[in-house]
């Protein structure tokens, strides 16, 4: 970052992008864009502003500070959805394995058990002939065998490579965008006093972080989820007193789920066939819960935050928040916690300590119910339970969006996935809803009544088994929705 401008980067900052081997020459100001003497002939000429750059450059000041942070977020958002999209690909190739793996021992399992019956019931009654019979039949199905299990596994490597094609796409873009935004990055400070390679470096790098945002939002935060299923799963415990309201729902990455049912007083763990393995008694009703880290949950209730970890499909009690505040909602991004007390948002940090209010609304009760934060951390979403609104606000509690829909009333649980999509689920009007990250438009109704939706409480989706989890109020069951 300290050496000087070097002669290939100023080379590369003076290229132009669309047209390899040109050098930029002049500024569009009625396109924003920099452009060389091939881009002004084909694209520009009935233009009315093509400066030459070194006038266009002259006496334009750029607030560098704050582009700085503009590209730090920039590329630190990149980096997390190229992680993010690797390890899908990891996720998928894991998958594909185990299931190649299950097919052939299902295979041989049934083929040895047809043997061992053709033994037991044949060979005692034409001993020497059958038992040749029988050798050479072994033979023929260890070479049939041997073949399936080439073709499976060829068969089975052509399609992951065919599901794990799209998203090498998308990872090798975020690499490219990562890599060209960056070396704009460490350029910027070494032209500060050079005026022409200044104002192209930071020209440069607002395009990039604009191209950049298009494309997050175009292959993550607002890919609409495509139902394909639906399974309905039992979770009350003998032990139960009561009917279950899940009022919480979180997705291990192991694919293992926990709920949070409240008029039970329980959280349970489930399995990854969704049956009830361990759970734990707690003192407070439990009004919200969330991911820590992969085998940790932070459960919220009345004043406390309870800490529960998953070890081995047994959950233990870890240390326990005592709060000011009461807490009915709760979310977690690096190490900071965020916490609905009906009509407030607070951060906290994971030791407890107060950080600051981020948003309050007194002008009706539980005007701050559930909340939940983007992967990235510069959006936050509230459920307005009482008010029938979701609210979208910045990193600092700035208010950016308010969302009202007839179909989404008494809006309650709320969930944002790994790749940002929002989910939020209506309890007056039974419905399950994808809305955009800007918090400002719907983008598919996900589940109705029809689908057997009813007072929806909470919603998860789980990335290791492509599904959304609703819990519901008054129920014992909750719904897997199978989900591209």
């Amino acid at each position: 970052m300290k050496w000087p401008l070097s002669k290939k980067m100023e080379t590369s900052l003076l290229a132009c992008a669309i047209h390899k081997g040109e050098k930029l020459t002049n500024y569009c100001t009625d396109h924003n864009h920099l452009c060389c003497s091939k881009c002004v002939e084909l694209n520009h000429r009935r233009c009315l502003q093509v400066t030459p750059l070194p006038l266009a450059a002259t006496g334009k000041s750029t607030d560098f500070k704050n582009l700085s942070v503009s590209t730090e977020n920039a590329l630190s958002q990149l980096k997390y959805y190229e992680t993010y999209q690797k390890d899908r690909m990891k996720s998928l190739k894991v998958s594909y394995k185990e299931h190649e793996s299950l097919i052939v021992d299902g295979l041989r399992l049934e083929i040895m058990s047809f043997l061992l019956q053709c033994e037991t019931s044949t060979v005692n009654r034409t001993h020497e002939h059958m038992q040749y019979t029988v050798i050479d039949m072994r033979e023929k199905i260890k070479y049939l065998l041997a073949d399936f299990e080439k073709s499976t596994i060829k068969e089975k490597k052509e399609e992951l490579n065919l599901k794990q094609a799209p998203l090498k796409v998308v990872t090798n873009s975020c690499i490219r965008l990562h890599y060209e935004l960056f070396h704009l990055h460490v350029a910027i400070p070494k032209v500060l006093d050079k005026p022409e390679l200044s104002f192209i470096a930071s020209t440069k790098c607002l395009e990039n972080i604009q191209q950049s945002d298009i494309f997050i939002k175009e292959n993550f935060s607002n890919k609409v989820f495509t139902v394909n299923g639906k399974s309905v799963h039992n979770v009350k415990m003998p032990s139960d007193s009561f009917t279950c309201d899940i009022l919480a729902v979180c997705a291990l990455p192991n694919g293992q789920v926990l709920v949070a049912d409240r008029f039970n007083v329980k959280v349970k763990l489930l399995n990854q066939l969704y049956r009830v393995v361990s759970h734990l008694d707690v003192k407070q009703k439990q009004l919200g819960m969330c991911l820590i880290t992969p085998s940790e949950v932070a459960v919220a209730g009345h004043d406390e935050v309870q800490f529960i970890t998953v070890s081995h499909s047994q959950l233990a009690k870890g240390r326990k928040l005592k709060l000011q505040y009461r807490c009915c909602g709760i979310a977690h991004h690096q190490g900071d916690l965020y916490i609905c007390s009906p009509t407030a948002l607070y951060k906290f940090t994971l030791s407890g300590k107060l950080v600051c209010r981020l948003f309050e609304d007194t002008s009706a009760d539980y005007t701050v119910w559930k909340c939940a934060v983007s992967p990235t951390g510069d959006r936050l979403y509230i459920s307005s339970w009482y008010k029938h609104k979701l609210l979208t606000l910045a990193r600092d509690g700035t208010l950016l969006a308010t969302y009202t829909d007839p179909a989404l009333l008494s809006p309650h649980g709320l969930h944002v996935t790994p790749a940002g999509q929002v989910l939020v689920c209506g309890w007056l009007s039974s419905t399950v809803l994808q809305v955009g990250w800007e918090g400002q438009s719907k983008l598919a109704t996900l589940a109705t009544m029809e689908d057997g939706v009813r007072w929806p409480r909470s919603v998860c989706y789980s990335s290791t088994t492509s599904s959304i989890i609703v819990g519901q109020w008054e129920d014992d069951t909750i719904l897997v929705f199978r989900v591209e």
